[in-house]
């Protein structure tokens, strides 16, 4: 058995990169950013009014000045702005030559037609420079980065409207065990329904990944061998979830080894997730997981989930929340790191959910989040603070 540290640094260090694909930027959502992105223009393309009002000279705002013309946005000035001149300028409008700020509409008067005067005691410039934001040859958007809908709005305005991302990896996932029914069918005496494969394939989805789902494999070696080496060779990682306990029926690392992969380590010393394989194949990366629901999806989102962002070319980092715990907390054991599903109360304090074990499926639902207690700690005192990783 390992610890958690030492598993978490061999799976890193076991992945591999997907390799990149150019597509639509208006199709990038989501994607992981394979190439930087530059933009091919000056942001603003020009001195531009930021506010409605008039174009003028500071020099001129203690007089009188006449209206030229009236610029709207999108329109060119056709006259530059001289001593005692102004235009009438629209927000997002080319700022005039000879004008140095913009006087807001609200802080002048009309003494007579085709006149201004400013009736304020000070201006701002009110122009937003060329190239204040962006210049041209600029890198705006950097790779490595999941693609947020405020980066797409950002490659529209560079003229970035084909973007290369990394490919998605094809995620297999296959549960292991003859307890097992799937969702649509009702459970006889002494099974179950399967909840960790639809649970597992949500969370491939949430990564930006492609997950495919090939099924239950009964309590027969021969036939998990044959899903097993299926998934493999057409996937670039696959999970297995059950079978990888110490039960007379729990064969999966030996099934692993049979179809060609070289196993890394077994167990894990944290709780839940304690009997979590992770091994490499030529082909694949492949994970068995243990069939407690509970153990699954956190293993998943301590190991696979960094590691599925990091053969995408995205250095991925969990959301941390550093907040004091509402009450004390005690386990019996501290022989191995824990993990607690906790919520965040509307006080800003750190709760944690009722939790009857690693198959306590609907104790999830209700956690914001889970705490990690290492080896040794035994107890969280009222008002400690702890780091809630959000889930």
């Amino acid at each position: 058995m390992i610890s958690f540290e030492q598993a978490y640094k061999i799976v890193m260090n076991s992945g591999f990169a997907m390799g990149t694909e150019v597509i639509p930027f208006t199709e990038s959502l989501d994607r992981v950013l394979a190439g930087d992105v530059v933009s091919d223009m000056d942001m603003p393309p020009f001195n531009k009014s930021s506010v409605d009002g008039f174009a003028c000279r500071k020099s001129d705002l203690g007089s009188d000045m006449e209206i030229i013309e009236t610029i709207p946005a999108g329109v060119w000035p056709s006259k530059n702005v001289g001593k005692g001149e102004c235009s009438r300028i629209m927000t997002g409008a080319p700022v005039p030559d000879g004008a140095d700020c913009v006087v807001m509409v609200e802080n002048t008067e009309l003494p007579s037609a085709g006149k201004m005067r400013f009736k304020g005691t000070f201006t701002k410039e009110n122009i937003a420079r060329k190239g204040e934001d962006v210049q041209k040859d600029d890198i705006v958007l950097k790779k490595g980065r999941i693609i947020r809908p405020q980066d797409i709005a950002v490659m529209a305005s560079a003229g970035h409207t084909e973007v290369t991302v990394s490919k998605m990896p094809h995620i297999g996932v296959i549960s292991s065990g003859s307890e097992l029914v799937e969702p649509s069918d009702i459970p006889a005496i002494s099974q179950i329904r399967n909840s960790n494969s639809s649970q597992l394939l949500a969370q491939v989805s949430r990564t930006g990944a492609l997950g495919k789902y090939y099924g239950i494999a009964a309590d027969i070696e021969d036939q998990t061998l044959s899903i097993v080496e299926k998934a493999i060779s057409e996937n670039d990682l696959v999970i297995i979830t059950g079978g990888v306990s110490m039960g007379d029926f729990d064969f999966v690392p030996s099934v692993l080894e049979k179809a060609g992969i070289k196993i890394l380590f077994t167990r894990i010393a944290v709780q839940p997730g304690k009997p979590t394989t992770f091994g490499l194949h030529p082909e694949s990366v492949v994970f068995g997981l243990p069939g407690n629901p509970v153990s699954s999806f956190i293993q998943f989102e301590l190991l696979i989930r960094p590691l599925i962002f990091q053969m995408m070319g995205h250095e991925w980092k969990p959301l941390m929340l550093r907040l004091p715990m509402n009450e004390k907390f005690e386990r019996k054991s501290a022989e191995r790191m824990a993990f607690i599903p906790v919520t965040v109360t509307d006080e800003g304090f750190v709760s944690a959910v009722e939790f009857h074990g690693s198959a306590h499926i609907s104790a999830l639902p209700d956690a914001t989040g889970i705490i990690a207690m290492p080896v040794g700690k035994l107890v969280i005192e009222k008002e400690e603070i702890v780091s809630v990783r959000l889930i």
